[in-house]
């Protein structure tokens, strides 16, 4: 048996995509035909260069969010998972979305598991979201575990949201502050510059050096912006590769204010995604690894694995969490043992989660608090040091004319 893409037009015209199980091309068409759907290309996955190609078809998150919360409400009603699919496709307002739920839904009519089906796109569906669905596939509770993971979605983007949200403000000031001293060293200084040449005389040594770096600017800003770019291309190969990445988090793990924050993000969204998954059904090692990937930092992801190691080993989690002091502190590492005697540990993962998130919200306040002022400091200095020291000379005009 092959897959085979397709491309298809059905009875009301609207071309639709997807793929079919068969075993030579011609039974593919055919099993098309049968659907009333008229081919217009049938290719082997991952031969063919003309017709579509889902795997590479970027489908928006806002889609696949939508998609698990609709799914999930479909089946909690008693819709069978077939018939929900088609829903979906038939509801889907973009084209990539339409395709992707349509090469699904063939796959689970054709005896796929749904979670077999969505892991052959993994850039709309994870790996932690695969796993999650085949726990709650092997469960029995796929309704549930499917809304679980669109509440951890949603969770997920709204605290990515208010972090991007902190960073605009000093963001905008910062480019304002570059624009503002490009244009004072690039056109405001050397016409002050050439008034100053035309009187002689010594200038005071602030201005001189506003002026020199004025010139510097002038004649050597493109090359700049080129060294520049070059840099930036650098940086992202470095981060491209696990040396560079890590190098650059314990860099930003050691910035005293900024770190921790780095590092209550990471907590958020690790025992969020934990709890999460132990309470749909998911055992404690596999969670775990997939916890341990949504933490998006290499160098505090470390300390998971040991934690893996050690409940590999037999040893309780909260001893194993114990090693990473600068990802769990002990009061974490405490209450999870709590939760562990208890046998509640999922629950008292999502409580930490979401206590540890209000705190994340009110240091990223109080960081926006303190950066906006700092910021402004730095530009008025900045600015104020370039106006006084272009207006020193004329403080002392009287004596350049005489």
């Amino acid at each position: 048996m092959a897959k085979f893409d397709y491309t298809a037009v059905d009875q009301t015209g609207r071309e639709l995509g997807g793929n079919v199980i068969a075993e030579t091309r011609e039974a593919a068409v055919q099993q098309l035909s049968q659907r009333s759907l008229y081919p217009v290309s049938v290719e082997e996955a991952g031969q063919s260069s003309g017709g579509l190609s889902l795997g590479g078809t970027r489908v928006p998150r806002a889609s696949v969010d939508a998609f698990t919360r609709e799914l999930a409400n479909l089946l909690a009603a008693g819709v069978s998972l077939s018939r929900a699919l088609g829903i979906l496709e038939q509801e889907a307002s973009r084209a990539a979305a339409r395709a992707r739920w349509a090469a699904v839904r063939e796959d689970v009519v054709g005896g796929m598991p749904l979670a077999d089906a969505l892991a052959q796109y993994p850039r709309s569906f994870p790996p932690v979201y695969v796993a999650m669905v085949r726990a709650g596939e092997t469960g029995g509770f796929l309704d549930t575990v499917l809304a679980q993971i669109a509440d951890f979605r949603q969770r997920e983007r709204d605290l990515k949201g208010r972090v991007t949200s902190a960073m605009i403000y000093p963001a905008v000031l910062a480019t304002l502050a570059i624009a503002v001293m490009g244009f004072l060293l690039t056109y405001f200084i050397p016409r002050f510059a050439a008034v100053f040449a035309e009187f002689g005389g010594s200038l005071p040594w602030l201005t001189r050096a506003i002026v020199a770096t004025s010139d510097f600017v002038v004649e050597h800003g493109l090359a700049g912006l080129v060294v520049v770019a070059l840099a930036v291309v650098g940086v992202r190969r470095a981060l491209a590769s696990e040396s560079g990445r890590r190098f650059v988090e314990r860099a930003v793990l050691r910035i005293p204010a900024l770190g921790r924050v780095v590092a209550r993000f990471a907590l958020v969204r690790f025992c969020r995604m934990l709890g999460t998954l132990l309470g749909a059904g998911v055992p404690l090692v596999t969670a775990l690894e997939a916890a341990r990937q949504a933490i998006g930092n290499q160098t505090l992801a470390d300390t998971v694995t040991q934690a893996v190691d050690a409940v590999q080993a037999g040893s309780p989690l909260a001893q194993g969490l114990a090693t990473g002091p600068q990802l769990f502190p002990a009061s974490v590492v405490e209450m999870v043992a709590v939760g562990e005697e208890a046998g509640r540990l999922d629950a008292e993962l999502v409580r930490l989660a979401d206590s540890y998130e209000s705190e994340l919200d009110r240091q990223l306040r109080t960081l926006v608090a303190l950066a906006e002022p700092a910021m402004l400091f730095v530009m008025a200095a900045l600015i104020g040091t370039v106006v006084i020291g272009m207006l020193l000379p004329i403080f002392t005009l009287q004596e350049l004319i005489r």
